[in-house]
C-alpha cells in the first residue's frame, strides 16, 4: 500500500494513504480543486480552528496501518494534531541521499520525528545517530525499524534535546559523513529545554559543522518555517559550513494529475 497525492484546493489536501482517503488543511492550497466526487468519498476528514481539532470519520480507521513511501515502510496513525507519522514531502531528500552515501557512511538525523531518513539510510549501509527530543516518536520510529526489517541495523536511538547533545558528540570527539536536520519553528527538548528556530539555527548549524569527518559528503537542512526561504537558508549553510557546495530548492507534495503543494524549503551542502 502506498502514498498519494490526489488533489487539493480551497485550502485542503486529499491524499490516498493506503486504502484510505484523507482530507487535511493545507492552507497554502489557494486554488480550486480539480477533482470533485472523491472529495465526499474520503475515509475521514480533519479540521482545525481556534477552539479544537477535530476528526470526521465517514468510514473507520484501524488504529494504525501500513505505507511504503520512498521505498520505506511507514506505521501510519491519526493523531490529535492532524499528523499521521510522515511527511511525504521530505522522500524526495532522501531518495537524493541514497546514492551520496558511501560505505561504511555515518548519518546523524536530527529531529527525526518517524525514521524515514533514519531507515532510507539503513538500508543503504549506513550507521545512523537518530535523535528527537519526544520519547514516543522515537519509539514510533523503532517501530518502522521493524517494519523495515532493520531493528538490527547499526542505529542509535536517542531522545534528547538537539543542542545539548551536539555539544556532547564534539566533546565526545564524534564525527559524521553526513547529517540532516528539519528542526521545528519551535520545540521543547526532553528537559523541557526551549527551541527557537530563529535565534537557535545559527548555533545549531556551526555545531553541526564542527561534527564533520575529515571527508564529509553532505548537510541536508529543511523546514516549514514561514519565512525560511531556499535563499535564506544557502545563506545559513553559506556562513556555517565549510567550502563546497550549495544549493535550495522548495519541497512539495507531487503527483501524476494533481497539481504540486509547495511544502517548505531546503538547502543542502556537499563537499566540493
Amino acid at each position: 500500500m502506498t502514498y498519494q497525492l490526489l488533489d487539493s484546493g480551497d485550502g485542503q489536501k486529499l491524499e490516498r494513504f493506503g486504502d484510505y482517503t484523507l482530507v487535511r488543511p493545507c492552507p497554502q492550497a489557494v486554488w480550486r480543486p480539480t477533482l470533485k466526487e472523491e472529495w465526499s468519498k474520503a475515509s475521514a476528514s480533519f479540521s482545525r480552528d481556534k477552539e479544537k481539532n477535530n476528526w470526521t470519520f465517514r468510514q473507520k480507521l484501524p488504529a494504525s496501518w501500513t505505507v511504503s513511501l520512498g521505498g520505506v515502510q511507514f506505521k501510519i496513525s491519526p493523531t490529535d494534531f492532524g499528523h499521521l507519522g510522515v511527511f511525504p514531502e521530505h522522500a524526495d531528500l532522501w531518495e537524493w541521499m541514497r546514492p551520496q552515501l558511501k560505505k561504511p557512511a555515518r548519518v546523524l538525523n536530527l529531529f527525526a520525528y518517524s525514521g524515514g531518513v533514519t531507515l532510507a539510510a539503513a538500508q543503504e549501509g549506513a550507521q545512523v545517530c537518530h535523535l528527537d527530543a519526544s520519547k514516543g516518536m522515537v519509539e514510533w520510529a523503532r517501530e518502522n525499524a521493524t517494519l523495515n526489517k532493520q531493528e538490527k541495523a547499526p542505529i542509535r536511538w536517542i531522545v534528547d534535546d538537539a543542542l545539548k547533545f551536539l555539544r556532547r558528540e564534539i566533546k565526545r570527539d564524534s564525527r559524521y559523513e553526513g547529517i540532516i536536520l528539519d528542526p521545528p519553528t519551535f520545540g521543547r527538548g526532553s528537559q523541557g529545554e526551549v527551541f527557537k528556530i530563529e535565534q537557535d539555527i545559527v548555533p545549531l548549524l556551526e555545531l553541526c559543522s564542527q561534527l564533520l569527518s575529515e571527508k564529509p559528503l553532505f548537510v541536508v537542512f529543511s523546514c516549514h518555517t514561514p519565512g525560511f526561504t531556499p535563499l535564506g537558508m544557502r545563506h545559513l549553510l553559506s556562513q556555517t559550513m565549510p567550502k563546497g557546495h550549495i544549493e535550495g530548492g522548495e519541497m512539495a507534495l507531487h503527483s501524476p494529475g494533481a497539481l504540486s503543494i509547495p511544502s517548505g524549503s531546503f538547502a543542502r551542502w556537499t563537499c566540493a
